[in-house]
C-alpha cells in the first residue's frame, strides 16, 4: 500500500471502536507544527557564547522528555525565531533519521526556555487550547502514534516524517476537557509509581561501570587478594612493575602455509567486554594475512580505534581454525604465554587503561587511533602467576554477579516500558 493510500484509509477507517461520546479527530486540529532552525555548519560551535542559543538535535530527545546535556551545540540567537524557542508542553519530534527505532520519538518540554531551540531534523508540535495539553503529550508516547509514524516514514536510506503524517494522524478524544484531565491524572498517578522503580533500576545500570572500575582498581592494586596473599605466605612486595612493551610481544607476526585454513574476525563481530564471545569467517591464510593483524589461540586482542576502544571491544583468541587468525588493522594483539590471558584481558578493559588511552587518540575525527607509545609505555604492576589466577577467579565471580544485576535492572526497565505502553493503550481506548 502506498503511503498516501495508507493515510487516506486511516482517515476513513477508525483504528478501533471508542466508548460512547468519544470521537476520532485529526491530530492536526489540536497542534501547530513548526520547522527547526537551519544553519550552516560553520555557524555552530560546542561552547556557549554570550548571545547563543542551544540547538537540540536527535540525541537530546528521549522518550517523553528532553535531555539538554547531550553533546550540545550552539548558534547565535539571530538565527532563531521567537516561535522556535522551546516552551512548556511543546513536543519535539525526531522527523529525520536513519533509525526506524528513533523515527517519531517525541520529547515533551516541562519548562519555558529563552535560549533553547531545535534543529532542522526535528519538528515541534505545539498543542493549542482545544484539548488538554497533557492528554496530547501522552498521546505522542503511545504505540498507536509511534507505530503509525514508523510505518509511514520508512525509507530506503533514511526515514523522514512529512507534515501530513502527523496532522492526519487519528487521535481518540473524550467528549470534555474534564474527562481528558481525569484520564491524564490517572495516567500520571500510575506512571509516578513506575517512575520510582525505574529510577532505582536505572541507578543500578548507571553505576555498573563505576562499580566495575572500583573492583578492577582493587584487583590491580593488590587489595582484592590481600587476604589470600596472607593466607598463602606471599609477600606484599612480590609485585613487579613493568611496561606493557616489556611484558608482551605486541602485534606479533605468524608464519603459516598460505593454503592453510584460518579464522578472520571483522571488528563488527566483536562484542564489548566479551572474554571469548565472537564469530569468525574461515578463509585461506594467504588471502587474509597481508595488511591484517595476526593472532593465535591464547592472544589477547583489543580495539585501537574509537569508539570501539572505549566501548571495551576485546577478546581472548580461542577456538580459531588451526589455532591462527587475523583481523583488521584496527586490533592490537598482546602475547605472553607466561601471563594469565584472562588477567591480561581484564587489564586492557580496565577503565584506568582505557581512559588514559582515549586521551592519546590521534588521526581524523572519524577514525581516531590510540597512540601505540601509550600502549607500549603503560605501566603494569604484575603479581606472581598464582596470584594472577586468584585475581581472575575473584573477578570472574564478582563481575558475573554485577553483570547479572545489570541484566536484571535492564529487564526491569524493559518491563516498565511495556507497562507504560499498556497503560497508554488502555487510556486511549477509554479502559483505564
Amino acid at each position: 500500500m502506498a503511503k498516501k493510500d495508507a493515510i487516506e484509509q486511516i482517515e476513513i477507517e477508525a483504528p478501533y471502536e471508542l466508548p460512547e461520546g468519544w470521537r476520532w479527530e485529526r491530530l492536526g486540529n489540536y497542534i501547530s507544527l513548526l520547522r527547526g532552525v537551519s544553519y550552516k555548519k560553520e555557524a555552530a560551535h560546542s561552547e556557549k557564547l554570550k548571545n547563543d542559543c542551544l540547538i537540540m538535535r536527535g540525541g537530546n530527545i528521549v522518550e517523553g522528555s528532553i535531555n539538554l546535556e547531550s553533546d550540545n551545540i550552539y548558534v547565535d540567537k539571530s538565527l532563531v525565531s521567537e516561535n522556535q524557542l522551546i516552551k512548556k508542553n511543546d513536543i519535539i519530534i525526531v522527523t529525520s533519521t536513519g533509525s526506524t527505532k528513533v523515527i517519531g520519538r517525541a520529547g515533551v518540554s516541562k519548562n519555558n526556555y529563552k535560549d533553547v531551540a531545535f534543529g532542522a531534523f526535528l519538528t515541534l508540535a505545539r498543542p493549542n487550547d482545544l484539548a488538554n495539553k497533557s492528554y496530547i503529550n501522552h498521546y505522542f508516547q503511545s504505540s498507536l502514534y509511534r507505530e503509525r509514524i514508523r510505518q509511514l516514514a520508512s525509507g530506503v536510506n533514511i526515514n523522514n516524517i512529512r507534515t501530513n503524517y502527523i496532522t492526519e494522524t487519528p487521535i481518540p478524544l473524550p467528549p470534555t476537557l474534564t474527562e481528558q484531565q481525569r484520564i491524564v491524572n490517572r495516567i500520571e498517578s500510575m506512571f509516578a509509581k513506575l517512575d520510582q522503580a525505574q529510577e532505582k533500576a536505572q541507578a543500578v545500570l548507571d553505576s555498573f561501570e563505576t562499580r566495575k572500575a572500583a573492583i578492577l582498581h582493587k584487583a590491580f592494586s593488590g587489595e582484592l587478594t590481600a587476604k589470600w596473599c596472607k593466607e598463602n605466605g606471599i609477600s606484599d612486595d612480590s609485585w613487579e612493575e613493568k611496561t606493557i612493551g616489556e611484558l608482551y610481544t605486541i602485534n606479533p607476526k605468524i608464519k603459516a602455509d598460505d593454503d592453510i585454513a584460518a579464522s578472520f574476525i571483522p571488528m563488527e563481530k566483536i562484542e564489548a567486554n566479551a572474554v571469548n564471545r565472537f564469530s569468525f569467517e574461515v578463509k585461506k591464510w594467504g588471502s587474509i594475512k597481508k595488511n591484517h593483524t595476526q593472532f593465535k589461540d591464547g592472544d589477547v586482542c583489543f580495539a585501537k580505534i574509537s569508539p570501539c576502544f572505549e566501548n571495551g571491544k576485546a577478546f581472548i583468541a580461542d577456538g580459531l581454525k588451526n589455532g591462527i587468525g587475523a583481523g583488521t588493522t584496527e586490533l592490537i594483539i598482546l602475547r605472553n604465554a607466561d601471563i594469565d590471558t584472562h588477567f591480561t584481558f581484564y587489564l586492557v578493559t580496565d577503565l584506568s587503561f582505557v581512559r588514559g588511552g582515549c586521551a592519546t587518540y590521534s588521526g581524523t575525527v572519524g577514525q581516531q587511533r590510540i597512540n601505540m607509545d601509550y600502549v607500549r609505555n603503560y605501566k603494569v604492576s604484575l603479581p606472581t602467576l598464582p596470584e594472577q589466577q586468584e585475581i581472575v577467579r575473584i573477578l570472574d565471580t564478582v563481575l558475573e554477579k554485577e553483570s547479572r544485576a545489570k541484566e536484571a535492572a535492564g529487564a526491569v526497565l524493559y518491563q516498565i516500558a511495556l507497562l507504560k505502553k499498556s497503560i497508554l493503550a488502555r487510556a486511549f481506548r477509554g479502559k483505564l
